[in-house]
């Protein structure tokens, strides 16, 4: 009898359950749970340890021809590479690394040129991890001043999305915010050339044009379609080119097939100039020479014969 009295309460409680789950199916909402890749990592070998983590960054000049308004204009472009801990929730450097925090390696890609009367400054940071295998750049900050005004954009990889925010002096472009799917920077590929360039994406690729192109001509910061591809040159280097067909645009990246992989140039074909004046011209870039040293340190006007060194 106390065995029938326990089956008949538990039946009771099971049909509680199907009947208060059926009333409220249709106000419960559905969460789908989207299951993704885990994230490969990479190990460091000691060579690259020795190199990237002895306390100070690597600093390569170029000579810049820079394609603007139809013209080429002559200036000067630097590449800054150097690996520091990053915090994957506040997206900044960190003053006291922790657990959660990443080591990423920073690309500060500046150019400067002048247009006639004005000059241009334009500046790119990605922070793209280091042990992450073909990992994204956690965050891309892209700015661009001359005498017109300022513009400024920001990505962050959150929440499995870009989210993205974007400033600008023009009014077509003003003030955006917005989200992307997440797919390949152009951007954060200048770093993965430094980190492993067997990994290099190539083929039919969906990719995120450089942010200083977008700006200069005033495109949709969104994914385009891409056909990359690798070529070997003389001297041992290789060339990584992208080509842009919706955007009459290629790119030709230029590195030493041995580590460190130096970049020692690029070219960037394009449209300039608009109406009339629009020409097909190509950006170069020539090495002048590399430095390593803790430039963070190097503030003063004792200091200021490392410029001349690198040509600046």
């Amino acid at each position: 009898m106390k065995n029938l009295i326990l089956w008949g309460s538990l039946l009771i409680a099971i049909i509680g359950v199907l009947a208060y789950t059926n009333s409220n199916s249709s106000n419960t909402p559905v969460v789908k749970v989207e299951e993704t890749d885990p994230i490969a990592t990479q190990e460091t070998s000691s060579e690259f340890n020795q190199y990237w983590y002895a306390g100070d960054a690597e600093i390569t000049s170029y000579e810049l021809e820079q394609a603007r308004y139809g013209e080429m204009h002559s200036g000067k472009a630097v590449l800054i590479f150097v690996t520091e801990p990053f915090s994957r929730d506040k997206q900044v450097k960190t003053d006291n690394p922790g657990k959660t925090d990443v080591s990423v390696m920073k690309l500060n890609f500046t150019k400067n040129f002048n247009t006639g009367i004005y000059p241009y400054s334009m500046m790119n940071s990605s922070f793209v991890p280091v042990k992450e295998k073909n990992g994204h750049a956690l965050k891309i900050t892209s700015s661009s001043q001359d005498w017109c005004g300022h513009t400024y954009t920001q990505l962050n990889d959150r929440n499995g999305k870009f989210e993205i925010e974007s400033h600008s002096y023009f009014e077509g472009e003003g003030d955006e915010s917005f989200t992307l799917s997440k797919t390949i920077l152009e951007d954060e590929l200048w770093t993965r050339i430094r980190l492993n360039p067997e990994d290099l994406p190539v083929g039919a690729q969906e990719v995120i044009p450089s942010f200083f192109h977008l700006r200069l001509l005033h495109q949709a910061l969104k994914p385009y379609s891409v056909r990359i591809e690798k070529k070997s040159l003389a001297d041992n280097q290789t060339a990584y080119i992208l080509k842009y067909p919706d955007l009459n645009r290629q790119l030709k990246i230029v590195y030493n097939n041995t580590f460190p992989y130096e970049i020692t140039g690029w070219e960037e074909t394009f449209t300039s100039g608009w109406g009339a004046s629009a020409k097909t011209l190509t950006t170069k870039a020539t090495k002048i020479k590399t430095i390593k040293t803790d430039y963070w340190t190097k503030h003063n006007n004792e200091d200021l014969p490392l410029r001349d060194e690198l040509g600046l």
